[in-house]
């Protein structure tokens, strides 16, 4: 038994040692590749017209934040308050701003711990305000998986997770201002 533990420690010991760079990089490549394009496509869904658009965020961008609202005052926005305006506004900055610092590796875990309150706030959206089916919900332990909120938002946030206890890794901006 001895030799073949030696084996196994011989194999995994230069992963184990490369670990804390390695890992947090392979993150926010993950991240970057899979995750930031489907918030900006969505950050862009909700900005309206012009370069301030963000400004004057898109009847969408209130029917996705706030659907029950919405539907209450017949998709009229100007019944809505500056309350919802500011959710709206800051949940669209937050869509284009978190994924590019994450990216960057700049505060990145301030920026993983913002992105995974924002799957959070999302999630309970989708379920709460859209009526989300329970198939479209998924479970865990179901041996289906692809439950579009259980089963893949628990991956995304385990990803930022990530980022949240390791950092952004050796090739980032938050390593450059450490210097």
């Amino acid at each position: 038994m001895k030799p073949i533990t030696k084996l196994h420690d011989a194999i995994f010991a230069w992963g184990e040692a490369q670990a804390w760079w390695l890992v947090p990089s392979l993150a926010r490549f993950i991240f970057a590749s899979i995750l930031a394009g489907y918030f900006w496509t969505s950050a862009m869904t909700k900005v309206g017209d012009g370069i301030l658009g963000f400004l004057s965020p898109s009847l969408g961008a209130y029917a996705q934040i706030f659907p029950r609202q919405m539907a209450s005052v017949s998709y009229d926005i100007s019944q809505l308050g500056t309350y919802h305006w500011a959710v709206v506004t800051a949940g669209t900055l937050a869509e284009f701003i978190l994924p590019a610092l994450l990216i960057i590796g700049l505060l990145t875990r301030l920026s993983a711990v913002g992105m995974i309150g924002f799957i959070v706030v999302q999630s309970l959206t989708d379920v709460i305000g859209h009526g989300a089916d329970a198939e479209t919900i998924g479970r865990w332990f179901d041996r289906f998986p692809d439950g579009l909120i259980v089963d893949q938002r628990a991956l995304w946030v385990f990803v930022l997770g990530t980022l949240v206890l390791y950092g952004a890794g050796p090739v980032s901006a938050d390593r450059l201002l450490r210097r």
